[in-house]
Order: structure tokens, then C-alpha cells, then sequence
């Protein structure tokens, strides 16, 4: 007699939807949001468990606050390095089914350390809501624990911890969805089409306007706060001295310091260039390439903690001959630019969190004829993958086993190419860049800047 392979809630889950969904994605070529009823009012067993890893300011507002809305999901785990936002985390999931079951709940456990987190076996996927130096360290860790990941863009600090993320998700099969949600909004989508479909001739030029962070002063050290653990969220990173503006704050959940330091992210060429330049490359059909030539000026602080380039105008020619132009000194937003005419687009009203830097009042998407924006994309035209929100999105293909909107090779080539960029801030030369072999070409110079020393013991295998 054989004996019968167990099954896992995953699995269950999957089987049970697979038939009615599939129906459903072979009908209308994309993923929809599955309702509440397929899952069933009373049936904890068939949901998707969700573990939340860093829950501050992007979590709150955005990541747990739009998983928070799905039936079919349950966030059942909350971890972070500061005890504070801990307890905070645990509190806000706990308020929020609370008051959604009108009964007391207290469902959430706290973890210190993500790497218990992924030990628990019942967590099906994990929202990663940390600073840029460690979304690849603990998205790898958590797709070899076997775990799907919703990862805060950008995908990596480096190229190469980027190209070691993609390869990980790909070796252990599992959903990666990176957090540019800006693919799953109606315009962007809809832009992209317009583009692809030659609705503005051939296309020539790619505008990009990007906001940019100012300096800050000199900040003196501080004691750490006992309930932080600051080795833990250096990471990777050399040891640098405690101060709060370096980290984030103590008492509120504003905008954090880290976001202004090189030592954690490459400021707004990544922070909003993640977004911007992803949707650009998928108007572009450049999606898994990148500039074949860059070149940029820039200023940076000369002094002060915060040490992120401020104004810049950087510029990447494509094997298509397409010039992208990326400045602080252009609208905010994506202007495509054909033979034909000219497509804006942009987020409008949209804001992820409360404490983004403002963008000025301007309309999603416009076009040197309104008639460019007025025009249908037939059946049997480029059609792109339409997604209604990007959190359900990513919990679908939990469920499909079907790659999301933002998956991880894609996310990780929008963020190399930001960071192409950045390297071309730091090098007064065009660089020649090799897009298949991720290399720069008769460059060890710029190639030395691909990746960055990992300390230990926050080291990504492979990778020294």
C-alpha cells in the first residue's frame, strides 16, 4: 500500500482554488482578486498566513494596512528590532480584526529575530518592510526558508546582492512581488500600452522627474535605546555610531533618517527612481535589460549626517537607441516621447504614505493630444498585465503559483539600473555597461562598486 503524500495548507489552498481561478485567468488573460467566499467565512485553515518583518512607517501605511484588507489573508506574526514598534505592530494588527470581528482578538506573535519568524511553519508568506540595506540579506533567508515575499522595493542595496536575490527566488520556486505598486495602478499600465502599441510613433526619449533629499547637519552620538537592537539593523553595514536622525524616529512613525544615508540606500535615484524607472521599462519592453551607456553630474553634501546626492540630471542610452534623461529638475513622473507625439504620466493624487515628500497637483496621465489618451487597446494589441491592487496581487499568485505583476528578476533590473545611475553620480565618465553580463565593460573601477563588504555575521552566501 502507498502511503498518502501529506498536505500542506499551501497546497490545500491551491488545489482546492486552482480550478475556479485558472478558469478565471484563461477568461480574462490576467489575475483577479479572489473574494472572500471562495476561502469560506469559518475557515481559518484555508487562509494564507502572513508574518510581517520591520512593521514602522512604510508597514503601517502601506504594506500591513493593504494586506489587513484581504479575507483570505490573516497577519498572524509581527517582528522587529525595536521593541517599541514591536508592541506597536502587534497592537495595530490585534485593533485592526478587532474591530473588523467586533470581539476581542489577540492573534499575533512577536518575534526579535525574522529568522525564528521563518522557523514557523504555519506562515505561509512574509511582508518585508525594512530599510534598503537588508531587503535582499532577509528576502533570500525567507525564500530558503520556503516562504513567499512581498519586498519593499528597491530590491537590493547592490547589483550583486540584487542578482543574488533573483537567483535565490528562482533556485526555490517561490513568489517574490516587489513593492513597486506604481505597475499595478491604472495609468501606468494603460501609458505603458500606449507606448508599446505605437500610439506616439517610435519612440525616441524617456523623461524621468525625480524628487531629491536635502543635507542635514552633524548629529552627535546617543546612547542606544535598550529596546533597539542596532547591531542587528546595521546588518551588513560597517559599524557606525547610534543617533536617532541616522535611524528613525524614537516616538512617531515619520519620515526615518536612514532614507538620507548612503550607507542604507542610494537616496531618491532608488527610492522613487524604483518606481519611475520600472514603469518606464515596461513601456520600453526593456524589462530584464538595462542602459548600455550612462552618464550623470550631480552635487552631494559636503558635510552633515545626511550624505545622499541632492540635485542631479543623469542620462542612459539604450541598446534602441532610446536616451533616458533622469532629473530632480523635471516634473515628477514619466514623459515617453515619440515621432508621433508625447504621453505624461504620473501618480496624481496617490500617495503610499502619509509622509512621502509632496508631489504637485497634476493630472495621472496626459498627452500632447488628448485623442493618444482617448484611444481603445484592442483584444488583439499588446494587452499588459492588469493587476487591481498590488498586495492582492501577490497573495493570488500565492494561491496561482503564477508570477505576480513585479516579480523579482524585474524588480531587480529596475533597481540596477537606478543604481548604474547612482555609480555614474559618483564617476565623472560615461560608463559602458554590458546588460546580459551585468558587468561594466573595460571598467574595474566601476566595477568594484557592484558590491559593497558584508559584516559579520550579516553576510549573504557567495557574496563577500
Amino acid at each position: 500500500m502507498q502511503k498518502r503524500k501529506s498536505i500542506t495548507r499551501r497546497d490545500f489552498v491551491t488545489s482546492s482554488l486552482k480550478t475556479g481561478i485558472a478558469t478565471g485567468v484563461a477568461a480574462i488573460g490576467f489575475p483577479t482578486i479572489v473574494p472572500a467566499h471562495v476561502f469560506g467565512k469559518n475557515a481559518p485553515s484555508n487562509r494564507l498566513n502572513i508574518g510581517a518583518i520591520g512593521v514602522g512607517r512604510i508597514s503601517r501605511d502601506h504594506d500591513m494596512h493593504e494586506t489587513l484588507k484581504y479575507d483570505h489573508a490573516r497577519i498572524i506574526a509581527v517582528c522587529d528590532l525595536d521593541q517599541k514598534r514591536l508592541q506597536d505592530g502587534k497592537k495595530y494588527v490585534n485593533s485592526y480584526y478587532t474591530k473588523k470581528t467586533g470581539k476581542p482578538y489577540d492573534g499575533v506573535t512577536m518575534y526579535n529575530d525574522h529568522r525564528e519568524l521563518l522557523l514557523n511553519k504555519d506562515i505561509d508568506g512574509v511582508l518585508i518592510s525594512t530599510p534598503d540595506h537588508s531587503h535582499a540579506y532577509l528576502g533570500i533567508h525567507a525564500v530558503e526558508a520556503g516562504k513567499d515575499v512581498y519586498l519593499q522595493k528597491p530590491a537590493s542595496l547592490t547589483i550583486a546582492e540584487g542578482r543574488a536575490l533573483s537567483n535565490a527566488v528562482t533556485r526555490t520556486k517561490r513568489i517574490l512581488q516587489i513593492g513597486s505598486q506604481q505597475r499595478s495602478s491604472t495609468q501606468f499600465r494603460y501609458a505603458a500600452e500606449l507606448v508599446r502599441n505605437g500610439r506616439i510613433g517610435k519612440l525616441k526619449e524617456v523623461f524621468i522627474g525625480l524628487p531629491s533629499d536635502p543635507g542635514g547637519d552633524v548629529e552627535p552620538e546617543m546612547p542606544i535605546p535598550s529596546t533597539f537592537n542596532y547591531d542587528a539593523w546595521l546588518g551588513s553595514t560597517p559599524y557606525v555610531y547610534y543617533t536617532e536622525k541616522r535611524v528613525h524616529p524614537q516616538n512617531d512613525y515619520s519620515r526615518p533618517g536612514w532614507l538620507r544615508c548612503e550607507q542604507f540606500g542610494a537616496g531618491m535615484i532608488t527610492g522613487w527612481g524604483s518606481h519611475h524607472i520600472d514603469c518606464a521599462h515596461w513601456a520600453m519592453d526593456t524589462e530584464h535589460s538595462g542602459p548600455i551607456e550612462v552618464w550623470a553630474k550631480a552635487s552631494f553634501p559636503t558635510s552633515g549626517l545626511w550624505d545622499v546626492h541632492g540635485s542631479f540630471t543623469s542620462y542612459g542610452k539604450y541598446e534602441n537607441g532610446v536616451v533616458m534623461t533622469i532629473s530632480t529638475e523635471l516634473p515628477n513622473g514619466i514623459k515617453f516621447v515619440g515621432t508621433e507625439g508625447w504621453i505624461f504620466v504620473t501618480r496624481g493624487d496617490y500617495k503610499a504614505s502619509p509622509n512621502e515628500p509632496a508631489v504637485p497637483n497634476q493630472k495621472a496621465l496626459s498627452a500632447s493630444d488628448p485623442k493618444i489618451i482617448e484611444s481603445v487597446i484592442g483584444p488583439n494589441e499588446i494587452n499588459l498585465y492588469r493587476s487591481q491592487e498590488h498586495h492582492g496581487d501577490w497573495l493570488n499568485s500565492m494561491i496561482t503559483r503564477k508570477q505576480p505583476i513585479a516579480p523579482v528578476e524585474v524588480g531587480h533590473r529596475s533597481c540596477s539600473t537606478c543604481l548604474i545611475h547612482h555609480m555614474a553620480m559618483r564617476l565623472p565618465r560615461t560608463l559602458h555597461w554590458d546588460p546580459k553580463k551585468e558587468r561594466f565593460i573595460n571598467d574595474d573601477e566601476a566595477n568594484g562598486l557592484l558590491n559593497r563588504p558584508h559584516r559579520f555575521p550579516y553576510t549573504i552566501k557567495g557574496l563577500v
